[in-house]
C-alpha cells in the first residue's frame, strides 16, 4: 500500500491543540483519536458493557435537556437514536480506547460524544468530522462533565451487571448449597479443627456452614448495592453544579429510572461523588466477604475429596476430564481449582481498588477507569466462576459413606464424650494410650479400668455427640 493511498484512508480533523488524522470510516473524533495515540499501553479496552451503560447516561441526559427545551427535539431524538444503537452492540467497533488512560475517564466520556455526534449527523446527511448540527461538547455534553457524567455510567454499569448476573450466579450457589444439605442430611463424619481429628459433625451441618456464609455475603452486598443507586450527575467539573440546573438533575434521573429500571437517585453531595468512591470501594468490600467464602468453601471441598484412596477420600468429585498426561485414570479437582484461582485474583483486584479509592486529591479522583474497570471484573469473572463450581462440580459431589464410616470409627476425638463421665485427665490417658499402642478408644478405657464396654458403647455413640443438647 502506498503512502497516497494511505493518507486517503484518514480524513482530518481539528481540536484546540490541531490537526488530528482519523481513521476514514470510524465514527470516533480528535480526542479520541489522540487517547488511542498518546496511551498505547497493555491490551485491556474500556469494557464494552460500560461502554452501553454509558450511553444510557447520554441518553437519559438528552432527554432532560429535549424535556427543558435546552436542546432542540430534533437534534435530541437524533442522540437518542445513536443511544439506542450503542446500547444495542451496534456500534461497539467504535469504542477503542485503554483502560490505562486519564484518571477522570474524560477521554472515554469524548470518545461516546464523539461517536454519538458523528453518526447523529451522518444520519442528517453531513460528513464525518463536520460536527454540524450536532456538537459533541455544546448537544452531547449538554449540562455535563466527564468528572460527574464518567462516575455516573460507573454507578450505572456496576449496579446493572450485579443485578443481571451476579445476583443470580448467587442464588445458584445457595440453592445448590440447600440441595446438597438435603441430600447429606445426618450423614455423621469427623470434624476437624487444626487439620486434626475433631469431634463428630454432620455433612449438611457442614455444609449449612457454607451456606451461611454464602447467604450472610450476600446479605451485605444487598446492602452495599444500596449506595450505588446514588449518581454524581449534576456535580459537573467539581460539584458545585456550573453549566447544569436542578431541573436537569431531575429529569436526568426520572429518565435513567425509566431506560434502566432501577431505582437510581440523586446524589445528596455531589463533592462526595466526584471527589471519592466509597460506595463503589464498598461494594467490592462485601463481594469480597463473598470470594473469601467460596475460596474457603472450594479448599474444604478439594481437601475432602482428596484420594481418592490415600486421602481423606469422604467427598466424590464427577469426572469431567482426564486429570493427568502422564497418570492414567488420575481426575483432579479441576473446577475447585478454577474458582480458587479465580478468588486469589479477585483479592489482589479488591486491594487495587482500595488503593485507587484512597488516592482522590482535592475535588476528583483521577483512580476512576482503573476502579471501573477492576470491580466490572471481578463481578463477571466471580459470577461465571461461581456458575461453573456450582453446575460442574457442587452439584454433583456424592458422600463416599464407607470412608466416611471408617474415619470417623478411627478418631480418637471421640473421646471427649467421656469428659463429663472420668474427667479431662482420664479422658486424655484413654486417647493417648489408644494412640500409642494403635488399639481402639475402648479397648484403651477398659484396660485402664476406667469404664466398662457397656458403660462405653452407652457414652460414645456419635449420634449423641452432634448435637450441643
Amino acid at each position: 500500500m502506498t503512502l497516497e493511498k494511505k493518507m486517503t484512508d484518514f480524513r482530518t480533523e481539528n481540536d484546540s491543540i490541531g490537526q488530528v488524522k482519523v481513521p476514514k470510516q470510524k465514527y470516533w473524533g480528535a480526542q479520541t483519536q489522540r487517547s488511542l495515540e498518546n496511551f498505547k499501553i497493555g491490551s485491556d479496552k474500556i469494557p464494552i458493557f460500560f461502554i452501553r451503560a454509558f450511553a444510557m447516561q447520554k441518553k437519559a441526559a438528552a432527554i432532560s435537556n429535549i424535556a427543558l427545551n435546552k436542546l432542540d427535539n430534533k437534534l435530541g431524538q437524533e442522540i437518542i437514536k445513536v443511544c439506542d444503537e450503542i446500547m444495542e452492540g451496534k456500534l461497539d467497533d467504535h469504542f477503542p480506547l485503554s483502560v490505562w488512560q486519564t484518571g477522570s475517564g474524560t477521554q472515554t466520556n469524548m470518545n461516546l460524544n464523539e461517536v454519538i455526534a458523528n453518526k447523529g449527523n451522518q444520519n442528517l446527511g453531513k460528513s464525518l468530522g463536520e460536527y454540524f448540527p450536532i456538537h459533541p461538547n455544546d448537544h452531547c455534553n449538554m449540562g455535563q462533565s466527564s468528572n460527574d457524567s464518567f462516575p455516573t455510567a460507573m454507578h450505572i454499569s456496576i449496579s446493572i451487571i450485579a443485578k443481571d448476573i451476579l445476583f443470580p450466579a448467587i442464588n445458584n450457589l445457595i440453592k445448590t448449597l440447600e440441595k446438597k444439605i438435603r441430600e447429606f442430611k445426618n450423614i455423621i463424619k469427623v470434624g476437624r479443627t487444626h487439620l486434626q481429628d475433631a469431634t463428630p459433625i454432620t455433612i449438611d451441618q457442614e455444609f449449612g456452614g457454607y451456606l451461611n456464609q454464602v447467604k450472610n455475603a450476600f446479605k451485605r452486598i444487598k446492602i452495599a448495592y444500596e449506595e450505588l443507586l446514588y449518581l454524581a450527575q449534576g456535580g459537573t467539573a467539581v460539584g458545585t453544579g456550573i453549566n447544569t440546573s436542578t431541573k436537569f438533575i431531575k429529569g436526568f434521573i426520572k429518565a435513567i429510572q425509566i431506560i434502566t429500571d432501577l431505582p437510581f437517585k440523586e446524589s445528596k453531595n455531589k463533592f462526595e461523588a466526584i471527589s471519592s468512591h466509597e460506595p463503589i470501594i464498598f461494594f467490592s468490600s462485601s463481594v469480597n466477604t463473598l470470594v473469601i467464602a467460596c475460596y474457603k468453601i472450594s479448599n474444604d471441598i478439594r481437601l475432602l475429596a482428596s484420594g481418592p484412596r490415600c486421602g481423606i477420600g469422604e467427598l466424590v468429585l464427577p469426572s469431567n476430564e482426564p486429570g493427568s498426561s502422564i497418570m492414567p485414570g488420575k481426575i483432579n479437582p479441576t473446577q475447585c481449582e478454577a474458582i480458587a484461582q479465580v478468588c486469589l485474583h479477585l483479592m489482589g483486584l479488591y486491594n487495587s481498588n482500595t488503593f485507587a479509592g484512597s488516592q482522590g486529591h482535592f475535588q476528583l479522583n483521577a483512580n476512576k477507569t482503573v476502579l471501573l474497570f477492576n470491580t466490572l471484573r471481578i463481578i463477571e469473572l466471580l459470577s461465571d466462576a461461581i456458575n461453573s463450581f456450582s453446575d460442574k462440580c457442587l452439584k454433583n459431589i456424592v458422600a463416599n459413606k464407607k470412608k466416611i464410616d471408617e474415619n470417623l470409627k478411627n478418631s480418637l476425638m471421640l473421646v471427649t464424650a467421656l469428659n463429663p463421665k472420668i474427667g479431662y485427665t482420664k479422658a486424655s490417658e484413654v486417647a493417648k494410650k489408644a494412640y500409642t499402642e494403635n488399639i481402639t478408644l475402648k479397648d484403651a478405657a477398659i484396660k485402664l479400668n476406667y469404664l466398662d464396654s457397656k458403660e462405653f458403647d452407652l457414652i460414645v455413640d456419635p449420634k449423641k455427640m452432634i448435637k450441643g443438647d
